[in-house]
């Protein structure tokens, strides 16, 4: 059973794995793919989302059975959608094992317990994500030819 973990500063050379993993960042092909994070921005980007959230940000690791990073989950507030968006990103070697189900859920439990009432994501509509948040509650609110937005009641 894959577990939820807050990550510390010297932890971020996971996300800059997973965020410069091709194959992982496929999903993210209609907003540029792969996404650079190098060591210079950790120390900004962890008092932003891990240290100073101030209720508006979320940010956890997610690590197997064996302890290892497997992928991440987060929410932040969105001024255009006027609602928390959430992220679910599983490293492509660990998928198809069940953990994006399991991330999902526990990022949604997350959110409730932090006084969130409803989540959203916008997914590029090429995504196989799309059927992963339908059959774990969200439904769809619009659709456009690029992304489809999706929001859980929690």
């Amino acid at each position: 059973m894959p577990t939820i973990y807050k990550p510390r500063l010297e932890d971020l050379w996971f996300r800059e794995q997973l965020l410069s993993d091709a194959e992982t960042m496929s999903y993210n092909r209609a907003w540029g793919g792969t996404i650079s994070f190098p060591k210079e921005q950790w120390n900004e980007w962890y008092d932003h989302w891990v240290a100073g959230t101030d209720g508006k940000r979320y940010y956890r690791y997610i690590k197997n059975e064996s302890g290892e990073f497997i992928g991440e989950i987060a929410y932040h507030y969105d001024t255009e959608i006027d609602g928390f968006i959430a992220n679910v990103i599983v490293y492509a070697k660990f998928r198809g094992n069940g953990y994006g189900g399991t991330a999902l859920d526990a990022l949604c439990s997350a959110a409730k317990e932090n006084g969130i009432a409803v989540l959203y994501d916008d997914i590029a509509i090429d995504n196989p994500a799309i059927g992963l948040f339908i059959r774990h509650g969200f439904s769809e609110v619009y659709r456009t030819k690029e992304k489809i937005v999706l929001k859980k009641e929690l």
